[in-house]
């Protein structure tokens, strides 16, 4: 894939330098959840706008301050769906494969070895699972049009529903609303530079 900023992406064969943090931050604000589909008027959801919630959640919800480098894991926790521009519904995922798996695998290593992310252990992947899997019941309802209880028995996502939209106050947004991917991706890469800088 040749990318925004001319880079070349064998998505077979990735490695660490074969994008930049503009090419990512573009490729997720144009990567929509939800198959595209939204109640608001204009863009569907980005995975972008969707990461920096995952984000906003896991800091609110830590016991206690994240490291840089498990913050930018946050982030980054769905870089590779940026990398392919494809976010793939949970339902059609078996039906992917092993193969489709293994690619994801190769760019999440990729990614991985760039930012200097850390392993997941079991704890750190459940806590962040469970804010990644709040987003989702959030999203559904308030962003793809689903009602709670269908939620709940239809999509089988049984977290409670989030009322507060955690990115409202820190970006001063109209709660749940999809951001343009021009504003989405900017907004991720400063995230992204930041915590970067940081170290």
């Amino acid at each position: 894939m040749r990318l925004p900023s001319g880079r070349r992406l064998n998505l077979l064969a990735p490695t660490p330098f074969d994008w930049t943090d503009e090419d990512l931050a573009l490729g997720l604000a144009r990567t929509y959840r939800w198959g595209g589909h939204s109640v608001w008027p204009g863009a569907p959801l980005s995975v972008a706008q969707h990461s920096l919630a995952v984000l906003a959640l896991r800091r609110r919800r830590a016991r206690g301050p994240l490291t840089h480098a498990e913050e930018r894991r946050e982030l980054l926790h769905d870089a590779e769906e940026g990398l392919i521009n494809f976010d793939c519904i949970s339902p059609l995922k078996p039906f992917l494969g092993p193969a489709f798996a293994e690619l994801q695998r190769r760019l999440w290593e990729a990614v991985a070895q760039r930012y200097a992310l850390p392993a997941w252990t079991p704890e750190t992947k459940r806590s962040h699972k469970q804010c990644d899997i709040a987003m989702a019941a959030a999203e559904a309802v308030h962003v793809a049009g689903w009602t709670a209880e269908e939620a709940r028995g239809t999509l089988g996502i049984k977290a409670a529903l989030l009322v507060q939209d955690p990115l409202a106050i820190p970006y001063g947004a109209t709660p749940w609303q999809p951001w343009p991917p021009e504003l989405a991706a900017e907004r991720f890469l400063a995230e992204l530079q930041r915590l970067s800088r940081v170290g």
